[in-house]
């Protein structure tokens, strides 16, 4: 699999398949890389080559996960974003379909918001917010505080094993990259240490502030203009909650009404491939009522 640089960080990607570009951004939260997509009913799927065969499609480790790297700097939904952006640049594609899942559609909708001429739809599925996300999410980034003040940086980067932030909360967000740039790894240890603390409770509070669906704010979300599908989830992580409030403001968008439970490999990539189908022939206009007209079946 290639690597890129995309401003100055190691990218691991792949590129497959014919026809529009799909950029796929996993699930499983922070641990967002290729291999996310080899558990659940995505695995069951086969996503990667099982979408290949309709679209263009682009897969990637985010930053900070999987074999990418990482730079220490306030994260936010924004320098998520930029980094797929750049993966887009790095390959000459101006457009794509964009796939965000979990964690993922925070990172796509911020994606939709910040460059709406290089999205040609999103599909955002079981996106993950609530109170009990917030608490889960706000418990690894405390529990990397409390370890980097009891132990040091020098013990952070000792126990960075390669093990995902959400695997090991003490080993922190830059687990992954210190695994795997020992040059990075020194760096981190030689900086300011209060400076520190302060860039991870500045991440925690940006990227998760409240228990709304996670990504852009309301008013952000009112005004991406992109066609839309929204899938809803159903548990501690993915509230039903964070779909509805998707569902609510974003203009342009059809809902599934399926519980998740019900939600197969099999009729998962017929609601993706339809999705296509819809917005290049029709656009998806404004929905003035919720939910929209059903999809076309799969041909």
């Amino acid at each position: 699999m290639p690597f890129a640089t995309l401003d100055g960080i190691k990218t691991n990607y792949i590129i497959k398949g014919a026809g529009p570009h799909l950029l796929m951004m996993a699930p499983r939260g922070f641990e967002s890389t290729l291999q996310s997509w080899d558990h659940g009913k995505w695995k069951d799927m086969d996503a990667i080559n099982a979408l290949s065969k309709h679209f263009t499609v682009v897969a990637y480790d985010r930053r900070e996960a999987g074999q990418s790297g990482g730079r220490v700097e306030v994260l936010t939904w924004t320098v998520f974003a930029l980094h797929a952006k750049l993966l887009l640049e790095h390959l000459d594609i101006e457009r794509a379909f964009v796939l965000g899942v979990c964690m993922g559609v925070g990172v796509a909708a911020k994606f939709a918001s910040l460059y709406p001429e290089a999205c040609t739809g999103l599909i955002l599925a079981q996106p993950v917010g609530g109170y009990r996300w917030k608490l889960r999410t706000h418990g690894f980034f405390d529990r990397h505080i409390a370890y980097v003040r009891q132990h040091g940086l020098a013990a952070v980067r000792s126990r960075a094993k390669g093990q995902n932030f959400m695997r090991d909360p003490e080993a922190g967000p830059w687990a992954s990259a210190m695994a795997n740039d020992a040059a990075f790894a020194e760096r981190f240890v030689k900086q300011d240490l209060d400076a520190y603390l302060s860039l991870l409770v500045q991440s925690r509070d940006a990227l998760f502030p409240d228990t709304f669906v996670s990504g852009p704010p309301p008013e952000v979300l009112m005004m991406i203009d992109t066609p839309t599908s929204i899938w809803p989830g159903d548990d501690a992580s993915h509230s039903t909650s964070g779909a509805q409030q998707l569902r609510e403001l974003m203009p342009r968008m059809q809902y599934w009404d399926l519980h998740p439970s019900q939600q197969t490999p099999e009729n998962m990539l017929e609601r993706i491939v339809a999705f296509r189908q819809v917005v290049e022939t029709t656009g998806l206009p404004p929905s003035p009522a919720m939910p929209g007209p059903a999809m076309p079946p799969v041909t």
